[in-house]
Parts: C-alpha cells; sequence; structure tokens
C-alpha cells in the first residue's frame, strides 16, 4: 500500500510546533491570571492587608517558596489562581471585620479598590495590547469574516423559496445591523424562534437589484444535524474569495491541463456566479449540462438536467430509440443507467416534447425555470441543440456519449491585485469588481463556432470532469462526492479598528452572551470553558503572533468583565458586600457570607464540569 501525507520529518516538526503552541497557550492564561492576582496582590500589601499565600493554578503544588511572609506557589492544574488574604473568612471565634490587618478588617473603601484591581489590570492589559495591534497596522482577516454577502442558502428553506440566493446583501439579521459573519454565528446560537433578515437581491450579471425583508422561523441548521444545535433561517454560509493560491495540485486532480495559473479566482461554474465552497460543491455534484440551442436563428443557452433512463417513463418506441443510439455511441452501460436530458430529439438534435419522470416530483423540478439567469433559457419545441458543456455535438449518438460524463466549465478572474491586502471596510465593495461584459461576453460564446476562450482578465478554462474523492485523497467515505481536486483560498483582508472600537465591540459580544446565558435563549455548551480556551490560543498562535495577541487581550478583557459581576463568588461579590456595609455601617456576618456564598461555590464547580465536558466532547468528536 502506497503511504500517504507528511514526511516522516516534517510531520514530527508540526506536532512539535503543535505540542509548543499548547505550551504557549497555557502559559498565556496563566499569565492572564497572574497579573489578575498581582493585581489584587500589589494594592492588598499597600492597604496594609496580610497576604497568606498566591497562588498560580489549584490543586497540589509543584513549586513553593516563602518570601516577605507570602508562600508563593505553582499548583498542577493551571487553570485559575488565587491570592489568599488573612480575614477573608473567620478564624476560630474571631469575626473577619475583627482581624485588623485581614481584608474584612479594612474600610469598605480599601476592600474595594482590593477587589476592583484584578479585573482592572485585565481590562488595562487588553486596552494595551489593542493599542499595540493598532500601532503595528492591524491583523490579517479573511474576507469571509466581514462580508454582508450571503455564500450559501439552503435550498430546502423558506428563505430560498422566497428568492433569496448566494451573493445577495444582508443589511439586517435578527433585527440589528448586520456587522458581518459573527453576528451570523452569535443569532444561530440563540433559541429565537423567529428572526429577521432584511438586504438586496443582487442579480450580477444584469446589475438589477430589490430589496427584500422577511421574518421567517429558525430551525435547525441541516449541515449540523446530528452534531450541535444552531438555529438558522436559511443563511447557511458567508461569501468568500475563491482564489487558487498556487499551491501545487495533487498528481491526479482533474484540475491538471484545466489551464488554472496562481491567484485566478473562480467566478462562475456551470451557468453560476460562485461564491461559496458551499455552492461550489453543490455545482460539482449537481448532474446538470450546459446546453448550447439555437433558436429562430440566435443562438441562446440553457441549463438542464442529467438524468438516469431509469427514472422516465420511456414507450416501446422511445426505449428502442435509446437503443440505437447507445449502439451507435459504443456505450456497454445498461441503458436505465445512462445519463440523458428529459426531452425527446430527432435525429437532429430538434427538441419534440419534453420526456416525463417516474416521479411528479422530479418531472417538477426538472422544468424549475432557473432564477437570476438571464442567459438562460428553458429549452422549447423546436429548439436545436447545437453543444453541451461547450463541445459541439451533431448526432443524438454523439450527445449521449457526452452526457455520460458531469463536465465543469469554470470562468476565472486574472487579477493580480486580489493577492494584495484590503482594508475590512472596502473589501465588500470591490467583491463583484470584475467586468459584467467581459464575463458575458466569455458565456456567450460557449458551443459556438467561435468560442471566446479569454476577454480582458476573464478566462475560461478547459472543460473539467470532477473525480471521486476517494480517487484525490485515497480515502474512502460512505457518501462520494465528486471533488475538482483545486484547492481555494479566501482573500485576506487587513483589520484595524481602533484600540476604542475594539474593546467596545468585545464588550458588546460579551454583553450579548451573557444576557443570552441569562435569559436562556443562548445555550451554555456552546461557552468554552478552560479546555476550550486552550484550544482556542492554540489555534490563534498556529495563526500568527498578532491573533494570538488579539485572543490573550480578548481573554483576558472578559476575564475581567466576568470578575465584575455582582456574584458573592466573584470580585464583584466582594465589592457588592462592601457597599453594602457602607450603606448600613455594619459588617456582614461570617454567617450570612457563607450562606450567600456557597451556594453560588457549588453553581460555579458545577459549571465548570459542565463546560469542560463539552469542550472535550468537541475535542474527541474532531478525530472520530
Amino acid at each position: 500500500m502506497k503511504r500517504t501525507g507528511l514526511p516522516v520529518k516534517k510531520r514530527e516538526w508540526r506536532e512539535l510546533m503543535s505540542v509548543l503552541y499548547i505550551f504557549f497557550a497555557i502559559l498565556g492564561l496563566g499569565f492572564l491570571v497572574f497579573i489578575h492576582e498581582l493585581g489584587h496582590y500589589w494594592v492588598a500589601r499597600r492597604k496594609g492587608m496580610r497576604v497568606e499565600a498566591f497562588a498560580i493554578g489549584f490543586g497540589k503544588p509543584i513549586f513553593s517558596w516563602v518570601r516577605d511572609g507570602v508562600k508563593w506557589q505553582i499548583c498542577m492544574l493551571p487553570f485559575g489562581g488565587y491570592v489568599k488574604i488573612a480575614g477573608m473568612q473567620k478564624e476560630g471565634g474571631v469575626e473577619p471585620s475583627e482581624i485588623r490587618d485581614g481584608f474584612y478588617g479594612k474600610r469598605p473603601w480599601d476592600r474595594i479598590q482590593v477587589a476592583f484591581a484584578g479585573p482592572l489590570v485585565n481590562i488595562a492589559f487588553a486596552l494595551m495590547v489593542f493599542c499595540i495591534l493598532w500601532l503595528s497596522g492591524g491583523r490579517d482577516k479573511p474576507f469571509t469574516e466581514f462580508t454582508h454577502r450571503i455564500g450559501w442558502v439552503d435550498p430546502q428553506s423558506m428563505l430560498y423559496e422566497y428568492g433569496v440566493r448566494p451573493g445577495d446583501v444582508i443589511g439586517k439579521y435578527d433585527g440589528k445591523a448586520f456587522g458581518g459573519f459573527k453576528d451570523l454565528l452569535m443569532a444561530s446560537l440563540m433559541k429565537g424562534k423567529r428572526t429577521q433578515i432584511e438586504g438586496t437581491k443582487i442579480n450580477y450579471l444584469t446589475g438589477e437589484k430589490a430589496h427584500y425583508d422577511y421574518t421567517l422561523k429558525t430551525y435547525d441548521n441541516p449541515e449540523l444535524a446530528g452534531k450541535d444545535r444552531l438555529n438558522t433561517i436559511g443563511v447557511l454560509a458567508p461569501a468568500r474569495y475563491l482564489i487558487y493560491p498556487g499551491t501545487p495540485l495533487p498528481a491526479n486532480s482533474p484540475m491538471q491541463h484545466s489551464g488554472i495559473q496562481p491567484n485566478d479566482r473562480v467566478l462562475w461554474v456551470n451557468g453560476e456566479v460562485i461564491f461559496s465552497h458551499q455552492q461550489l460543491s453543490h455545482l460539482t455534484n449537481e448532474p446538470s449540462a450546459f446546453v448550447t440551442i439555437q433558436r429562430n436563428g440566435e443562438v441562446l443557452w440553457a441549463k438542464v438536467p442529467r438524468v438516469q433512463l431509469r427514472d422516465f417513463k420511456l414507450s416501446m418506441p422511445e426505449k428502442g430509440e435509446m437503443d440505437d443510439w447507445q449502439h451507435e455511441a459504443g456505450l456497454k452501460t445498461r441503458l436505465s443507467d445512462l445519463y440523458f436530458i428529459p426531452y425527446n430529439l430527432s435525429p437532429h438534435l430538434v427538441v419534440e416534447s419534453p420526456l416525463h419522470f417516474i416521479e411528479e416530483r422530479d418531472q417538477k423540478n426538472a422544468f424549475k425555470p432557473c432564477e437570476r439567469c438571464t442567459y438562460l433559457s428553458p429549452l422549447i419545441e423546436g429548439d436545436t441543440i447545437l453543444a453541451v458543456d461547450g463541445k459541439r455535438v451533431r448526432t443524438p449518438y454523439e450527445l449521449l456519449t457526452v452526457l455520460q460524463e458531469q463536465r465543469m466549465l469554470i470562468i476565472v478572474e486574472r487579477n493580480s491585485e486580489l493577492s494584495q491586502k484590503v482594508s475590512w471596510k472596502k473589501a465588500d465593495d470591490q467583491y463583484d469588481d470584475f467586468n459584467k461584459g467581459d464575463l458575458v461576453r466569455v458565456i456567450s460564446s460557449i458551443g459556438t463556432g467561435q468560442p471566446v476562450v479569454q476577454e480582458g482578465n476573464i478566462a475560461l478554462l478547459s472543460p473539467i470532469v470532477p473525480k471521486p474523492l476517494s480517487t484525490i485523497s485515497g480515502e474512502s467515505s460512505n457518501v462520494e462526492r465528486l471533488v475538482l481536486g483545486l484547492p481555494l483560498a479566501d482573500r485576506e483582508v487587513l483589520y484595524n479598528p481602533t484600540p476604542g472600537q475594539q474593546f467596545l465591540e468585545v464588550l458588546r459580544d460579551t454583553y450579548r452572551t451573557l444576557t443570552g446565558l441569562l435569559s436562556g435563549s443562548a445555550n451554555p455548551k456552546y461557552v468554552a470553558g478552560p479546555v476550550g480556551i486552550v484550544q482556542i490560543v492554540h489555534h490563534s498562535w498556529m495563526v500568527g503572533v498578532k491573533e494570538a495577541l488579539f485572543w490573550i487581550a480578548l481573554i483576558s478583557l472578559n476575564l475581567g468583565i466576568v470578575n465584575l459581576l455582582p456574584l458573592p463568588v466573584l470580585d464583584g461579590g466582594h465589592i457588592v458586600f462592601s457597599i453594602i456595609e457602607l450603606c448600613t455601617r455594619r459588617p456582614i456576618k461570617a454567617k450570612t457570607m457563607e450562606k450567600m456564598i456557597i451556594p453560588f461555590v457549588v453553581l460555579l464547580i458545577g459549571f465548570f464540569v459542565f463546560v469542560t465536558y463539552h469542550d472535550i466532547t468537541r475535542l474527541f468528536s474532531k478525530f472520530f
């Protein structure tokens, strides 16, 4: 058996780097905990409080030492930490407020400053990192994260029934101004039963635009059936650029002799402008033919289904005719397995009448008109077929032969500027900045006696016959899909908001998540726990240093904000206790505090176990 995969040394290097990135991720989280607790420690010492221990992590200490009366220790579980200040709890029969150098022995205002210091350090650190990222020119991000354009619509959804298609623009989603894919993902995590979507329908070849505004029921995302419950109204993916980066094609790739060049952008495939991998995969596996026809002396184009003859209600004369064509074509396949188009044809390829399907549903789908295909026309009686998938045909048996293979007609844009980064603010406007007239001229020449292979920077590739995935990857699958064997990359955009904008954006997302969790509209199993956070930071290190810095800053900011929540077990709870004492002028008894703190400790531990379980489940689901 032939071995596939990376060379041994390269694989070992990748594995070593992956372990190193995990170490960096844990180190980064440990650093955030350290500066948080250092904030508490620094202010507590200056307020005259006696600090007994400073720990990074939980569990059994790995290293420990004593300095200035403080026991410093690094523990086995690096997910957290604490500063132990004297008088945080009852000591013997002495109330915490009676321990003069303890936490509750100091003035409420001093305690507020100590409790607030930890979150403040995390927030300040996040702002500092946002400033560094801004001054360094920002981060490289994929276009797909910021586009307002739809990449794929569920063909079974009501949204599709209403005519929303890939390439259409979203203006509002879930009743709010749409800011990009993150808003789409956030809405999918919520349990809302109805969602509003508003925007613009676009015909990219004519330039026609139409406003739309629908409020639809949400349902489980069909692409994640059996995995996770994510709501959708039919928008399954954002748009993206599909650019061939120039990486070597697999030896048996169908694209080997297509004429594709580095930095070519896949623009049009088999009758449709392309907006996503999902749409491209759908067209690759859709049994159809792009047909050039002549009608009343005018050349037109049609997209018709390729259907196995077993699905038709064929009369005996029709079967006999098909059998004759099969014999002339020299095809050895069983007649019922052969592909054809749903029309009766004369010996001169003139359409005489439609064929009838066994299933009524197939009959309806086969003759459904193509929306926004202004240059496509359904076949009608009297049309003469000139070519199929760009290949000229003269007889029914030639047509039958050509129809046995799925061929892909691909038009690309050759634009060197696509390799250059563009501001995330301008990227969406430049997405359809290709010459539509040149594209139409190339399309209009397909199957004619004078095909236009290139017009301006728009080029038609040689017809491609997709292959089963197993022949490209060498891996077997229960569902055999056809693929092009073409690696495609999105365009990079430069994302560089000001530190204030970045801060407010993270703050808004944190608020939406917290309110979603508290209201029950968001499922808590999607919240990342310690294991999930390590995975996120690990992945960001693999992307680049700037991406890792951003995620560390984001986690730091969230750590600061969450710790300020007015829950007894968090810093915000200590601040609330101090404010109550300021108002009542009486210290809270230790027993009262325990009654309020212990239930939240139990809830926090339960939540920790819950999110960790789902973190580990998601981790293992990637491998099994």
